[in-house]
């Protein structure tokens, strides 16, 4: 399995897995999850509805007096990569947007993404 554990605190708190493999557990546990209808007509449209509360992430991040090292630690990921979403180089997924939202205290970081 291709599993992504994230941490908070140095306690892991979410594992992130690929859809077929979850579908895959959900099976073999008997369960059957349904498929859940898109937000929006573009996943572009919804990527970018998702980031707008972290626009200007560095701001966000700066604001709350956190280094670069110790938020990305905090959600698992590395400084550069950090660095290359604040810069607007890379593009977080759903899970890591959610878990900056979160810790820099984003208001609706539970909007689904």
């Amino acid at each position: 399995m291709d599993i992504q554990i994230i941490s908070r605190d140095g306690e892991p708190e979410y594992a992130v897995l690929p859809w077929d493999q979850y579908q895959a557990l959900l099976k073999a546990a008997g369960l059957q999850q349904p498929i859940p209808a898109p937000l929006s007509s573009t996943p572009q449209a919804a990527a970018a509805q998702d980031l707008r509360p972290l626009a200007d992430l560095r701001a966000l991040r700066e604001a709350k007096g956190l280094a670069i090292e110790s938020l990305a630690r905090t959600v698992g990921i590395s400084p550069s990569y950090l660095g290359l979403i604040e810069s607007g180089e890379r593009e977080p997924d759903a899970a890591i947007r959610r878990s900056l939202a979160w810790e820099l205290g984003v208001a609706g970081w539970r909007d689904a993404s």
